[in-house]
């Protein structure tokens, strides 16, 4: 394969995103939308999503308190168990919006919970979560810029500038803008000065609290850019011990997204020293305030998210692309995964 590294979308869309953060601080209507949210008589606050896209809502509710992470995965296919007698408000996350599970959680929605309300957060004004966002008081609909609909296969400036999006509604107010702008610097920062180690055989990626599900992002983009040629594990820095551990064989790469807030950053501190101790031939690498990787989260773990899952979608393409992978589409001519999930049998839900 001759093609360029840079003339991949999925690269360009990687480097897009610093101007795209900019741009979208000083639009969002974070205002109007946090004054609709306050006027809703809800029990619960739910981020819906399938993939990259539920990953968002895990990182999110390890963040705020009072919300939780309910995948579109778990929902469709036990929607009896989420609805019945809920009232949440509803926050779904979708690239296309087109997913099987996306439009199956829709049904089940109008089915057993037709007056929840929803927050429907997408970069596909086409797609069913845009298409299906009632006109009424009860919905909203937050539609990103056109550049956000990755055209690869791997969601990137998607899943940042969604997450950045629901940090800004659901997380303490916060000034967007300047936020936004620090973020974008700080990721200008890393795209210009990152250099990736060499492709490892397996790698593992472990963090506390919200920087956990950074890390299982930030596996699953090695795994889907190399087309599963590299083995990536995720898992809490306390939980990696109890078992997980095992996955490290010589010539592991391993990566600590270390938290800013204590005790957490001791915790990854110690699984750090420890890891280099026990395994001297794997390389350990920090990501974080004072790591191997500089990054200061100022504020705070979520919202720094989006910048140590830089490092792995940086990674997950140069490796593909060393590798002789379409970068773009990794399962090209395999027929085993798609840029949008296809080949789910969505069942009718009873009322």
């Amino acid at each position: 394969m001759n093609q360029r590294l840079q003339d991949w979308a999925t690269w360009a869309e990687i480097h897009n995103q610093p101007q795209i953060w900019r741009d979208w601080g000083k639009s969002l209507d974070v205002a109007g939308l946090r004054a609709w949210i306050a006027t809703l008589d809800v029990e619960e606050i739910w981020f819906c999503g399938a993939g990259t896209s539920a990953y968002i809502g895990d990182i999110l509710s390890a963040q705020i308190k009072g919300t939780k992470s309910v995948p579109t995965t778990d929902l469709v296919a036990r929607p009896a168990h989420y609805l019945t007698g809920a009232r949440p408000l509803v926050v779904s996350f979708g690239r296309s919006g087109n997913s099987a599970e996306t439009i199956g959680t829709l049904d089940a929605l109008d089915t057993l919970a037709p007056n929840a309300p929803r927050l429907n957060i997408t970069c596909n004004s086409t797609g069913a979560l845009a298409q299906r966002t009632a006109t009424t008081g009860r919905d909203r609909l937050v539609l990103l810029p056109e550049a956000t609909h990755d055209a690869g296969f791997a969601m990137t400036s998607s899943f940042s500038t969604m997450l950045i999006t629901a940090l800004a509604l659901f997380d303490a107010p916060c000034d967007l803008a300047s936020q936004c702008k620090t973020l974008a610097d700080q990721l200008q920062g890393i795209l210009e000065t990152y250099s990736p180690p060499a492709p490892p055989k397996r790698t593992v990626f472990v963090g506390t609290g919200p920087l956990a599900f950074a890390a299982r992002e930030a596996a699953l983009k090695v795994m889907e850019l190399s087309a599963g040629s590299i083995p990536a594990l995720w898992d809490s820095t306390l939980g990696f011990r109890h078992g997980p551990k095992s996955f490290v064989t010589e010539e592991t790469l391993i990566t600590v997204f270390v938290s800013p807030d204590q005790p957490a950053a001791q915790y990854d501190a110690d699984l750090v020293a420890e890891l280099r101790l026990q395994f001297p031939k794997s390389r350990v690498v920090a990501i974080g305030p004072s790591g191997d990787v500089d990054i200061a989260m100022p504020f705070g773990p979520a919202w720094a998210s989006p910048l140590c899952i830089a490092t792995a979608q940086i990674c997950g393409v140069i490796w593909a692309h060393g590798m002789g992978r379409n970068v773009d589409d990794p399962f090209a001519g395999l027929g085993t995964l798609s840029r949008v999930v296809s080949g789910v049998q969505l069942y009718p839900v009873a009322p």
